[in-house]
C-alpha cells in the first residue's frame, strides 16, 4: 500500500443523532452527526411518524390542495353555468325573441324552465314566440348543460 494516501482512521468516533443517542464506531470522520438512527426511526420504534428532510411531503400537500382548490372552482364554474337566475339575453336567442320574452315578463332561465314544466303551450302563447323560437331556446339551453323538463322533452320528440 502507498504511504500518506489514506485517511486517518478514527476506531473511537463519537456518532451523535439529532434525538440525542450517541454511540461510538470506527470512522474517518472524528465526530458524526446523523438526522435519524435506529432509536427514532419509525421503522424500528413503530410509531407513524413522516420523516421528511428534503420537503418531499410538504411539496406534494401543496400540490394535493392546489388540486382541490381547482375542483371546488371547477364546480363553481359549473353551478354558475346553470344556475336559474341567468338571464335570457345571456342564451343569445336574438333581439326579436328576447324582446318578446322580456315583454312577458320572462327575463331569467328559470321562469323560462319553470313554463316549461307546465308545457310548451306556455310559452308558445308568448306573444312574438313562435316554434322556431322554442327549438332556438331548447338548443341554447341543452348547449348550456340545463336539463330541460320532462314534458318539453316528449313536446320535442
Amino acid at each position: 500500500m502507498k504511504s500518506e494516501i489514506h485517511p486517518t482512521y478514527f476506531p473511537e468516533a463519537t456518532v451523535v443523532c439529532s434525538c440525542g443517542n450517541t454511540w461510538t464506531t470506527g470512522s474517518t470522520q472524528e465526530n458524526i452527526r446523523t438526522d435519524i438512527c435506529y432509536k427514532c426511526h419509525p421503522f424500528y420504534t413503530g410509531e407513524q411518524r413522516i420523516v421528511d428532510t428534503e420537503g418531499q411531503v410538504d411539496r406534494f400537500m401543496k400540490k394535493l390542495q392546489a388540486r382541490e382548490e381547482y375542483i371546488a372552482d371547477k364546480q363553481a364554474q359549473a353551478t354558475a353555468r346553470v344556475a336559474p337566475d341567468r338571464p335570457v339575453t345571456e342564451l343569445e336567442l336574438g333581439a326579436r325573441t328576447e324582446k318578446a320574452l322580456a315583454d312577458a315578463g320572462i327575463t331569467e332561465v328559470g321562469h323560462v324552465l319553470d313554463r316549461l314544466e307546465s308545457g310548451e303551450d306556455t310559452l308558445l302563447d308568448v306573444k312574438g314566440f313562435g316554434r322556431k323560437s322554442l327549438a332556438d331556446l331548447k338548443k341554447a339551453l341543452r348547449r348550456l348543460g340545463y336539463e330541460l323538463p320532462e314534458t318539453a322533452e316528449l313536446a320535442a320528440a
